[in-house]
């Protein structure tokens, strides 16, 4: 019996069935193709110890002057500023007490306090921080109320309550001596509010009867009624972010300390001149260093009017934070999309800067004075998924739309894809804005996680190899993501355990020390003669190059499958763990149509598990025609 080279196509290919992708891989789940071949992908590590408050949603890496690696994080209910093992929390502030508004209330062997503030404008999740407080006279002292705080619930708009807790952060109750109020020194200083952690069907722009009410009212976009997305970018040395549909917001590198300071809203920056109080996106252009707000206010009658215009596109004087009201010698101003009722997000490209709007995609270039920008509709009928969908790749932009994947270099163009129906025949369009892009440049990769139809939360991804030309699926929980850059791993913002922490990816082979687990790559159907007598496969000779620490030890299991017709369903014929120095592995199957199956070996021990990677080579099988039937 011969042995028979099986080379198959490289990629995943779903728009089939498991029969018609006859040739070529038809499953896989953390793997890659590269140079046409799959392998398991790198495993991730936390690139610090020290977890973060609130789903991660936006990264942002830059150095400054000094030579400081610096990384933004903006989450449901933070804003922070990594250097080097600290979350720093810049979070701004978005209001402050006068001495004595606020109040405490504690009730005997209760744990909840309640605190009484006219008008505090606070919502469950918001965070607070106390100063000037005495002791309400028992247990809890003074140290325990001076502190930050995330309240707990709101039953009034004059109340709140919080978990009283000590300086260690245990939570304390209250006795009968904790009678007291505080005092009339009690100073609140309130957060941003917190956004939504899941879209909530009913938010935003046109949740309202169409043409009802005035415009930015009723149904308007506020950062409380949705998802909380940030926008990121660097001026400079300095971070300027904006929470979607909330205020653009400014962080000095130099003028400012990590642990102490809080970033500002662009509007109290010193010298700020009509700087928009409200936008959907920051971002600054290439080369011409404008800061650009996507959605903002209008300037009306010479303030700004404090409602979103969702088409409007502002952008302040060249090289200036401050200067935003246009006159003739500087190159502010503003240009508004016609096409649509929303944009979307912006993304700067090449000497350009990419904006979508619900319906169209739009082309902003700078050509100079006086009118600064010229505004281009490139095509009308792309949108874009999700404010985070789109992606910047050395061959291109390449996004998500809510029906198909899209390219564009100079013009926009379909993106062929062998896993479209997988994808958009089973994802929750209504957590798209969870969805986002990202690159992998060192496997020339971009690709979105995304959540399925069963899922409000991310729990799947899909990448396009964009110099191979293939695409491979997977499952993996990820809600932000940052390339090397200037780091030499990609970032990404994870949950373990309920607990939200900073990943460094394409490190090892593991899943954060632990083996990684349904790792596979799974053929299409194959046969003899399409079919018209069955294969009777005798054995198999693996070509699997092992990487990783353990060497010789480490294992993996080919698993062969079975069926006579495609309409039947696929039976486990043997599952055989093999090593890399495993020759040959014996077979006997009988069957018209079979299928491998490569997988990681979950039910071995940790030892012929822990640091092992694998990438597949030519698989030969020996086999022959059995007799029809």
């Amino acid at each position: 019996m011969a042995l028979q080279k099986f080379l198959f196509n490289p990629g995943i290919n779903k728009e089939g069935t498991d029969y018609t992708a006859e040739g070529g891989w038809f499953d896989g789940n953390l793997m890659r193709f590269r140079q046409g071949f799959p392998e398991k992908i790198g495993g991730w590590q936390k690139s610090i110890t020290e977890s973060y408050d609130g789903t991660g949603r936006k990264l942002l890496g830059w150095v400054n002057l000094s030579g400081t690696k610096l990384l933004g994080l903006g989450t449901r209910t933070k804003l922070y500023i990594q250097e080097g093992d600290d979350f720093n929390d810049i979070t701004p502030i978005r209001s402050t007490t006068s001495a004595g508004d606020a109040v405490f209330a504690a009730t005997d062997g209760s744990s909840t306090l309640t605190i009484t503030d006219a008008a505090h404008g606070a919502t469950a999740g918001d965070f607070v921080t106390f100063s000037g407080a005495a002791s309400l006279g028992g247990v809890v002292i003074a140290a325990a109320l001076n502190q930050e705080y995330e309240i707990d619930s709101v039953p009034t708009a004059n109340t709140y309550t919080i978990t009283a807790k000590d300086t260690s952060g245990d939570t304390i109750t209250a006795n009968a001596s904790d009678s007291g109020n505080g005092g009339g020194s009690i100073v609140a200083a309130y957060q941003i509010n917190s956004g939504l952690d899941v879209f909530v069907d009913g938010t935003g722009w046109g949740s309202g009867t169409w043409g009802q009410g005035t415009f930015g009212s009723s149904s308007a976009l506020s950062d409380l009624n949705q998802l909380r997305l940030w926008s990121m970018d660097s001026f400079g040395e300095d971070l300027i972010a904006c929470p979607r549909a909330g205020s653009v917001y400014y962080w000095d590198t130099s003028a400012k300390t990590l642990g102490t300071d809080r970033a500002v809203a662009l509007t109290a920056v010193s010298g700020a001149n009509l700087a928009p109080t409200k936008g959907l996106q920051v971002l600054v252009s290439d080369v011409d260093r404008h800061v650009i707000v996507l959605g903002a206010d209008p300037i009306v009658s010479g303030a700004r009017s404090g409602s979103i215009d969702p088409l409007l596109v502002a952008f302040s004087d060249q090289e200036n934070i401050a200067e935003w009201e246009p006159t003739a010698t500087n190159t502010a101003g503003s240009l508004r999309c016609s096409a649509g009722s929303e944009i979307i997000s912006g993304l700067r490209a090449r000497q350009e800067t990419l904006i979508w709007t619900d319906v169209a995609l739009y082309s902003l270039q700078f050509i100079g004075p006086p009118l600064t920008f010229g505004l281009n509709l490139i095509n009308e009928g792309v949108s874009l998924i999700g404010p985070n969908a789109a992606i910047n790749t050395p061959s291109g932009v390449f996004w998500m739309d809510k029906k198909g994947f899209y390219s564009y270099s100079g013009s926009v163009s379909p993106l062929p894809c062998s896993v479209h129906s997988y994808v958009f025949d089973d994802l929750n369009e209504g957590q798209a804005y969870q969805f986002f892009g990202f690159l992998n440049k060192q496997f020339n990769e971009s690709g979105w996680f995304y959540c399925s139809s069963d899922s409000t939360t991310i729990d799947r991804y899909v990448v396009y190899n964009y110099v191979d030309q293939t695409w491979s699926i997977g499952q993996l929980s990820r809600t932000a993501w940052l390339d090397e850059g200037i780091e030499s791993f990609p970032r990404a913002a994870g949950k373990s355990s309920s607990v939200d922490y900073l990943y460094q990816h394409e490190t090892g082979n593991d899943d954060d020390g632990s083996p990684m687990d349904n790792v596979y790559v799974e053929s299409a159907d194959f046969d003899i003669g399409d079919g018209e007598e069955f294969q009777f496969i005798k054995r198999m000779i693996p070509d699997v190059k092992f990487t990783g620490d353990g060497g010789s030890g480490q294992q993996i299991n080919v698993v062969l499958k079975e069926r006579n017709y495609p309409g039947d369903t696929l039976s486990t014929d043997q599952t055989t763990s093999f090593t890399a120095t495993t020759t040959k592995i014996d077979m006997r199957a009988r069957a018209r149509q079979a299928v491998l199956r490569f997988e990681s070996d979950d039910d071995a021990s940790s030892e012929v598990r822990i640091g092992v990677g694998f990438r597949l080579g030519a698989t030969r099988l020996e086999l022959r025609p059995n007799g029809k039937r």
